[in-house]
């Protein structure tokens, strides 16, 4: 049976054909330039102009942009007179700004179905959403133009004040095109993330707006595109009963009460929030919630990584220490407790820690609400190799894979078999984030056959800090070399090999141009995780 195994794994190992290895490393993971992808281009600390799209999302793009161009301007110009080329024009950009429009609120809604039926991020949606928006903006401006060309050139500038002022059609339709206005110079990268919960606020009222006036304007006009508006109005609608339904069935019950919220202040400047739910949840590594605490933030809601799920007891002073295998609850497994790791930023993340550090006691315990779980999971259980990164607060994301892959090791129902967590923290004293959880990973069975941990400390205070607890658990000062790494485990390698990174832009980069210098030959998949807003 060793030896079926071993050969299994030596036979995945291998590539078949060097035309996909040639296609993931030059298109699907590449960067549109040489290495720059996730790592955030900044003209100063406060200046933030956002990231650049990889070469695959760039092509996808193009071709995006290239056909709407092309469904615009393909006119027989030889045959048709001025007015009737403005007319046409006028027609198809108003058509295509709704059409893609219906793309746009799909992409940007949390229940959106491409995301599990493409396995894709909601990062990869939300970067499409932004683009895909200002062609809508582009066509509905041109749409206006387009109509008031015309309107100007039999009435003049008297019949387009007489058309603003007494025609409800054209009022519904200029208040549309104001409003995406309003967003296309209200949404740069610059303001979005110097602002980013007024800028959310304003997105979503002027997104209001602006399909009100489509509505009423296509209805008033009796335009043959109201029924694509009435689909963005339904999908909007069926996203934000969706996301009610979920909160109150997940959040509230009559024998259990409602969800309360622990938080502790941590070293390092983060917060360890710990979600007691009255309804068992299920939830798959690499999955996110959003987490809506009214004390701190009113009704907003923000995502992060479930690190880790427990279902033992419903309150902190329930918990224990495992105490047999059956103890560690696997993710897919219904739990009553989740908990995260939020480091500390700018608005709601500062406002949490501050409020956790200015108790005198550890703990503070909150009302709050829990909405999810949601995005992709990569399945890795058919992987000999599995090489995750994470930076910071990055490493939520992966835990969860490490505790499923273990746990599955030890029942032998997964192919993995050489696991290796690469973490990077700025100091010592930020271990103590996932400390509790990593203890629990560290006492797993068959931990020590399996698991490698590198922790990367960037900037210890004492030489002192860094110990390496064993061999399997090793601490080092500095930062990570990725293409070290990377080829190492390549060597290495006992089957097919997987690689994912959740962390800073930067180190994102540098594992993938890692990943990509090892794609030739073999069988090495890479993934990441980030949100990038």
């Amino acid at each position: 049976m060793g030896e079926t195994s071993s050969g299994l794994q030596k036979y995945w190992s291998q590539d078949s054909g060097s035309y996909w290895s040639a296609a993931k490393r030059d298109l699907l993971y590449a960067p549109l330039g040489n290495k720059r992808h996730n790592r955030e281009i900044q003209l100063s600390k406060a200046i933030n102009v956002g990231t650049i799209p990889s070469r695959f999302d760039t092509l996808l793009l193009g071709l995006y942009f290239t056909s709407n161009i092309v469904y615009t301007l393909l006119l027989d110009y030889w045959v048709m007179d001025k007015a009737a080329i403005w007319a046409e024009i006028r027609g198809r950009t108003g058509h295509l700004s709704v059409i893609n429009a219906v793309l746009i609120f799909v992409f940007a809604g949390r229940n959106n179905p491409l995301i599990s039926l493409f396995g894709l991020s909601f990062d990869t949606f939300n970067l499409f959403h932004r683009w895909g928006g200002r062609i809508v903006i582009i066509e509905a401006l041109a749409h206006t133009i387009a109509w008031g060309v015309n309107e100007h050139a039999a009435k003049g500038w008297d019949g387009i004040n007489s058309a603003f002022a007494t025609s409800s059609f054209i009022q519904f339709g200029l208040i549309g095109t104001v409003a995406l206005l309003i967003i296309l110079f209200q949404s740069p990268s610059v303001i979005r993330h110097a602002f980013y919960e007024t800028f959310l606020h304003c997105h979503q009222v002027l997104a209001f707006v602006a399909l009100l006036g489509i509505f009423y304007h296509a209805k008033l006009g009796l335009l043959p595109q109201l029924p694509y508006v009435i689909a963005i109005i339904c999908i909007w609608s069926y996203d934000r009963l969706l996301r009610w339904a979920r909160l109150l069935y997940r959040n509230v019950s009559l024998r259990q009460g409602l969800t309360k919220i622990t938080v502790e202040a941590l070293p390092g400047d983060a917060c360890r929030v710990t979600c007691f739910l009255p309804r068992p949840w299920s939830y798959n590594p690499g999955m996110h919630a959003y987490i809506y605490i009214p004390a701190v933030s009113l009704w907003m809601s923000h995502p992060f990584s479930i690190a880790w799920s427990s279902t033992r007891g419903h309150h902190p002073a329930d918990e224990k220490l495992p105490t047999s295998t059956a103890d560690f609850a696997l993710p897919s497994r219904p739990c009553n407790s989740l908990s995260f790791v939020i480091a500390k930023r700018s608005g709601m993340t500062a406002s949490l820690y501050a409020l956790a550090a200015s108790t005198p006691s550890p703990t503070i315990h909150l009302s709050g609400l829990l909405e999810g779980p949601y995005g992709p999971s990569h399945s890795l259980h058919s992987y000999g190799t599995v090489l995750l990164f994470a930076g910071g607060a990055g490493i939520t994301h992966q835990l969860g894979y490490v505790r499923a892959l273990l746990a599955a090791y030890a029942a032998g129902t997964t192919a993995a078999r050489r696991i290796t967590l690469v973490w990077t923290v700025r100091s010592a004293e930020q271990l103590e984030w996932v400390r509790p959880w990593m203890d629990d990973i560290l006492g797993m069975p068959g931990r020590r056959e399996a698991l490698n941990v590198l922790l990367f400390i960037t900037k210890p205070s004492e030489s002192r800090e860094i110990r390496s607890a064993s061999e399997r658990v090793k601490m080092f000062p500095g930062r990570p070399k990725p293409q070290w790494l990377v080829e190492e485990a390549w060597r290495k390698r006992v089957g097919a090999m997987t690689v994912g990174v959740c962390g800073p832009g930067a180190l994102a980069d540098d594992v993938r141009a890692a990943v990509r210098g090892v794609e030739r030959g073999g069988v090495v998949d890479f993934w990441e995780e980030a949100f990038t807003w």
